[in-house]
């Protein structure tokens, strides 16, 4: 079986589109793997696979094997992450290299022949492929596999979740994330699918509330053009975790579309930690790397670190 050397399953869930899904399921990845885990993420969003371009590994292409599909790796760990002792946390916090985590991606993007080819399944097929990822791919050991997956409650994660609570053990399947944007109407949708996690036994680990302000690139003031706080009132009403809010941050789109590291305007502070200028602007380097440099990592950090505690707990 794929999933029996993994310890942890997480959904990443949203009963609304375009909220940030795959964004979110990106920066949880990248955030776990600079802690020193393991992380595997498994693209379930078949008409609209976009974890291969947020990691820039659009080109890459998966390997066949044995009774399967080899994932694409994103990066290996390193040495200073393998010479940790099992799941000893990493704060990586400072900006300081600490080593990190291997992660691997699969979606169906890497078995498109074109990047613009349209997949047009009926239900069944979808449901074949979804069941497919879940019992071909050959993972390995893994700390944490994140599950990105379209909006709502359709097929996929019916098909989805069936077939997690047949594979994988109780305490394999850790629970759902549920991501959010302030907006009324967003929320109205969202609640939708904490109904959804309870009807069919998935816990949910917490809210995260995506777009929450927008950073100013120039002075780094953040702005609350979608409102703010809509997230944490839905999860006080639903009586579930409140992970955190998250701003949009034009650095984070640079370096996901152009692959540069992202820099701030001089006195930038974001949880204690000085962002970097541009002035101190450091080589480029891997995604991972230059992830550090970004000002929603020290957010995330703080998330991830309760997120494991919850897992955990």
């Amino acid at each position: 079986m794929s999933l029996e050397n993994i310890k942890h399953i997480t959904l990443v869930l949203s009963g609304k589109g375009g909220v940030g899904k795959s964004s979110v399921t990106t920066q949880l990845a990248l955030t776990l793997s600079l802690q020193g885990y393991s992380v595997g993420v498994l693209d379930v969003d078949l008409t609209g696979p976009s974890i291969p371009r947020f990691f820039r590994i659009e080109s890459s292409k998966v390997r066949q094997a044995p009774g399967g599909w080899v994932p694409v790796p994103v990066h290996e760990a390193s040495k200073e992450s393998e010479e940790q002792n099992g799941n000893e946390h990493i704060d990586s916090t400072n900006g300081q290299s600490h080593g990190h985590g291997a992660l691997y991606c699969m979606s169906l993007g890497f078995l498109l022949a074109n990047r613009g080819d349209a997949v047009v399944w009926r239900g069944p097929k979808k449901t074949a492929m979804v069941r497919q990822f879940l019992s071909d791919v050959h993972w390995g050991a893994l700390d944490y596999l994140l599950i990105d997956t379209p909006p709502g409650t359709s097929d996929e994660h019916i098909s989805l979740v069936e077939t997690l609570l047949k594979q994988a053990t109780p305490a394999q399947l850790s629970g759902a994330v549920i991501v959010t944007t302030p907006q009324a109407i967003s929320i109205s949708d969202v609640k939708k699918e904490i109904n959804f996690c309870r009807k069919v036994g998935v816990k949910v680990l917490g809210v995260i509330e995506n777009m929450a302000g927008f950073v100013c690139p120039n002075c780094s003031e953040c702005s609350n053009i979608f409102s703010k706080g809509g997230g944490k009132v839905m999860a006080q009403e639903f009586d579930v975790p409140f992970l955190g809010s998250v701003p949009l941050d034009p650095m984070f789109s640079r370096l996901i579309e152009e692959g540069k590291r992202p820099f701030y305007p001089e006195g930038t502070v974001v949880d204690g930690k000085q962002m970097q200028t541009k002035d101190d602007l450091l080589e480029t380097g891997t995604l991972v790397q230059n992830y550090t440099a970004c000002s929603l990592f020290p957010l995330f950090d703080g998330m991830v670190k309760e997120l494991v505690k919850t897992i955990n707990g």
